[in-house]
Formats: C-alpha cells, structure tokens, sequence
C-alpha cells in the first residue's frame, strides 16, 4: 500500500504531454479478441486499470506482448469458444464486460463473470443485455451471465439496436459484436464520446464499414471476418481537463501539447464558466498563469450551473474536477450530477479540508468560494474523486495525505512523476502496515 504526501502551495507550470485515454484504450484492447491476425495499439496508458484489462486477455489465451513504453501488441489466434475468462481478473475492473460483445460475435457463446469497476452510483448491463438481444442473442444470468446466438450457424444476426439510454459501454459493446456480424446493423440513440469514436476508428482499420461516427446513429456494415491492425489511442481529455484544473487552482501556467481541440469545446466553455480562461494554440491548448478565477452568472444573475450528461454536454467524469476547481472560485456554483448518484459522496473530504461545500442530495452540491483549503489526512474513494483531493491537496496550506492511491493509479499514468516536473512537492510513500493488538 502506498499514499502521497503533498506540500500544496506551489503554482505548477510548464509542458504536458497527455497520455492516452484510458476509456479509449479498455474497448480497443478488448477489439482484438475479434481477429485472428496480430492488432498493435500504441500510445496505451500505463494504468492500473489498463493491467487489469491485459491481465483479463492474458487469460483468456490472448499473447500480450509489451514493444515499448506505451505500445502492446496483441493475438488472439489461440482463443477458442471453449476459452474462459477468469473470474478474479474480471471482479478488479468492469470493462471486462466489453469482452461479451467479441466473444459472442466471434464463437457464438460466452460466459461473462459479473465485472468489477468504481463504485458511484448504480451502472446497468441492461443495455449491453438488450443490444446482444436485438442482435439474435439469449441470455441467461444466476452468478454468471451466458449468452448465446441464435442466428444462422450459431452466429449473430445484423439488425437494430435502440439505447435505451446512451450508455458508453453498452455501445461500444453493441459496436465490437455489429463489427463482426455480416449484414448491416444501425444503432440508434448511441453513446458518441470520443472514446466512442475511437473504438469506431480502429473497427474500420480491421474492415467494418461504419457511418456516422460522432453521432448517436452509427450504421455497421459487419464483414464475416475482420483483420489485424494498428492504431493509436486518442489523448485523453478527461485528463487533459484534470491538468487545465490544475493549473487553475494553482495560478501556474501551463500548456498541454498534442490534443484533439474539438474534444474540448464543452470542458473549455464549463472551466470558463468557473473564471478559468484557456486558448487553443493548433493542436495545444495554453492556460495562462496568475488567473482570478470569478465564477460568471447566467442572465437574471441567476447561479451557474455545472451539469453533466452524454457527449457532448459536460463529462461525467469531469464532475469531480469540476468540484474541486470551484472551490477555488469567487461566488457559488450549483453542480449537478446527472448520471451517477454516489459521485458526489466524496465532498465530504473537500468540506475537512475547508471546503464551503452544500450536498443538497446525491446529485446536486452548491460549492462558494474561494476557500482557504488546509492540509489534511484523506482517502480516495475512486478515480476522479482521488483526483479531485489531489487538486485539492496541491493548492492547500500545508501538507495534505492521501491514501487508497491505487484508485487515482487506476486512470492517471506516473502522476506523481509528472507533477513534480511541473513544480509540485509530491513523494509517493509506502504506508506502514497496522498492526492489531
């Protein structure tokens, strides 16, 4: 076990190079269980989460093979139908539920251990369930979910899938099985994150035909077989928005190179809602340092609202950030969590840190500022909401401890190694094993 110690008060500035988008990576790791020939998928996150994810394939008969800092190659040539997916591997994350979608295309039948994953609110498979149904499957569920085509040969049938929410997963779950299943097949009311788009980006390499990609209906010409490919994960502007944060609380400058700038035209327009100003600059966006952050007021001076919901309004991962972000604003903003209702149970470690924060109920919390945050001892509860106290943590008087680290090393590459090239005084510490008496 390991926990961070932070000295906050220090303005973080220089250059960042995002790593690749962890949601982007989980689908497309799980898109090689569709082929038999070889995918390379370069610019991977090294992530605790991105581990789990190889670790699931690995057992499943997948050859993992690491060719670089960020570039893995994989093979599924030796899975078979009979193939299984171990349970304990697929209990320590929930995108192991993306595997459905390939196995199922690709053999006809799978059994899926229940995932694992963040808890923050209630997360349906139902709509994974429902498209593998418009798509000619059956399931069956006790502990284990298995799930059977009945189309021709045992496969698949194209057809019509309808969201009944635009869940991320389930459409990328509906895309994996589509791509692998001749005929056309149209998803209506899909998820169109860009992680989303990605995962269609690398399905058209290995040769489905996809129209409509960044909207919520995605037409998938299927292809009886597809093939090997190589693709590069997207930057991730999850993270990209956590270090525009950064830089806001902490009054440093700061330049985040190689991003996808129309990926972040909402998290931009939100920040400067909260008084925190960033310019594009080709494919880099530059936050000025020294900035006083002043929240705006809609007309009627009416409270500003952060309100998060599918692409491509304000990310629901982006809640959290946005949290800590506001502490350090001048006025009150009401933020509302649309879409997971345990998201914001983590406030209360931003309240003993000094914190002006109001939970009105799980969904909603006014935050007023600027608070004169203090050091404190936290601990994180999952990704973003560690994430969250570590913002906080940066821009607090005095030294602050944050423990359960491996949440926030589950979706953030070497941050403490890259803080500290920005100026920030954080040590990655092991934490003494208690012992009873």
């Amino acid at each position: 076990m390991e926990k961070f110690v932070i000295d906050g008060g220090v303005p973080l500035s220089g250059t960042v190079v995002p790593a690749g988008n962890k949601n982007g990576a989980l689908p497309i790791l799980a898109a090689s269980v569709l082929t038999s020939e070889e995918v390379v998928v370069r610019n991977v996150p090294r992530i605790r989460d991105v581990e789990a994810m190889l670790a699931v394939l690995a057992g499943l008969g997948v050859t993992v093979e690491w060719r670089g800092a960020n570039e893995v190659a994989l093979n599924a040539a030796a899975v078979t139908a009979e193939s299984a997916i171990d349970r304990e591997n697929a209990e320590r994350i929930r995108a192991s539920f993306l595997l459905a979608g390939p196995l199922l295309a690709r053999f006809g039948r799978c059994e899926m251990p229940p995932p694992g994953g963040d808890v923050i609110g209630r997360r349906r498979l139902d709509p994974h369930l429902d498209a593998f149904v418009a798509l000619g499957a059956r399931y069956d569920h006790d502990r284990d979910i298995v799930l059977e085509a009945t189309g021709p040969e045992g496969r698949l049938r194209a057809g019509e899938v309808f969201m009944d929410e635009p869940s991320v997963m389930a459409t990328e779950n509906a895309l994996l099985a589509a791509a692998l299943t001749p005929g056309v097949t149209v998803i209506g009311n899909a998820a169109c994150e860009p992680h989303v788009q990605d995962l269609a980006r690398m399905l058209q390499k290995m040769g489905a035909d996809i129209q409509g990609v960044g909207s919520n209906v995605m037409i998938v010409s299927g292809r009886d077989e597809l093939g090997g490919c190589t693709h590069e994960v997207s930057p991730d502007h999850i993270e990209i928005g956590s270090f525009m944060a950064l830089a806001g609380v902490t009054g440093g400058e700061m330049r985040i190179v190689d991003t996808v700038p129309d990926d972040l035209r909402m998290i931009r327009l939100v920040f400067e809602k909260l008084g925190l100003r960033s310019e594009v600059d080709g494919a880099d966006v530059l936050v000025p340092g020294g900035q006083k952050l002043i929240t705006g007021r809609d007309v009627g001076e009416h409270k500003i609202k952060v309100q998060d919901g599918p692409w491509p309004a304000f990310p629901a991962d982006l809640t959290s950030i946005a949290v800590a972000l506001a502490t350090q604003c001048e006025g009150s903003v009401l933020i509302h969590e649309w879409m997971f209702e345990n998201r914001l149970v983590f406030t209360d470690k931003l309240v003993l840190m000094g914190a002006d924060i109001t939970l009105c109920d799980p969904h909603r919390a006014i935050v007023a500022g600027p608070a004169r945050l203090r050091g404190e001892r936290v601990e994180s509860p999952d990704i973003r909401a560690g994430m969250a106290m570590l913002i906080a943590a940066l821009c607090a008087d005095g030294r602050s401890e944050i423990h359960n680290i491996r949440q926030i090393d589950r979706g953030y590459e070497r941050i403490d190694e890259r803080l500290r090239e920005l100026g920030a005084k954080i040590d990655r510490v092991p934490v003494e094993p208690h012992h009873s008496s």
